[in-house]
């Protein structure tokens, strides 16, 4: 025989009734719906493939996360903490996370995809090199950079916007040296980008 549960919370006793009398009691959980409480990180690349920790609680019989729609199975690590490998996104920006148990569904998280960052220009383009050149970067998907490096040597920035961000270089050696950005999709990258001249640059 099948039965659809009544609504109920934490641990009873079911039984079976028939004309010849009732069963003895046996023990149903009810399993409260998960609670979200944060993402481990909370943005990654649009070809998926990072591992993100969710915390929260009544996650123990966790099944199944959606990523805007794409779903992953996770692992459990405990009724506070799963794993789980992101899908690729269907495009950048964000979605919504829901995480599905015995008890239910939860929403309320959300998560970025990015896509890789490009360099269009640099400008200016040349300056000395003792650094604190001030340059502007323009491209594409800047707004979640995580570094700027010339030459290998971090830089430090400001985001403007999606498709801008302004840097200082650092001392160099003089001659053509590459410039790279990086945010948690990848990194781009311009050979010879930037040249540092002896004296006060260009």
């Amino acid at each position: 025989m099948t039965a659809v549960s009544p609504s109920g919370t934490g641990t009873v006793g079911v039984t079976v009734t028939t004309p010849g009398g009732t069963s003895n009691p046996v023990s149903f959980f009810y399993v409260g719906a998960p609670f979200k409480g944060s993402l481990g990180v909370t943005s990654g690349p649009l070809a998926g493939g990072n591992t993100v920790a969710i915390n929260g609680t009544g996650l123990q019989t966790a099944t199944s996360v959606s990523f805007g729609g794409v779903t992953a199975t996770p692992t459990v690590v405990s009724d506070s903490q799963l794993t789980v490998t992101v899908p690729a996104g269907l495009a950048a920006g964000p979605v919504g996370v829901s995480v599905t148990t015995a008890g239910g569904t939860n929403n309320g998280l959300s998560y970025t995809y990015v896509d890789n960052p490009t360099i269009g220009t640099i400008s200016p383009n040349s300056g000395s090199t003792s650094g604190g050149t001030a340059v502007t970067i323009t491209g594409t998907n800047l707004d979640s950079t995580e570094s700027v490096t010339f030459d290998g040597a971090p830089a430090p920035f400001s985001v403007i916007n999606s498709t801008t961000l302004s840097a200082v270089t650092p001392p160099g050696t003089a001659g053509a040296v590459d410039v790279v950005v990086t945010n948690p999709s990848g990194s781009d990258t311009e050979v010879g980008g930037f040249t540092y001249v002896t004296g006060p640059g260009i």
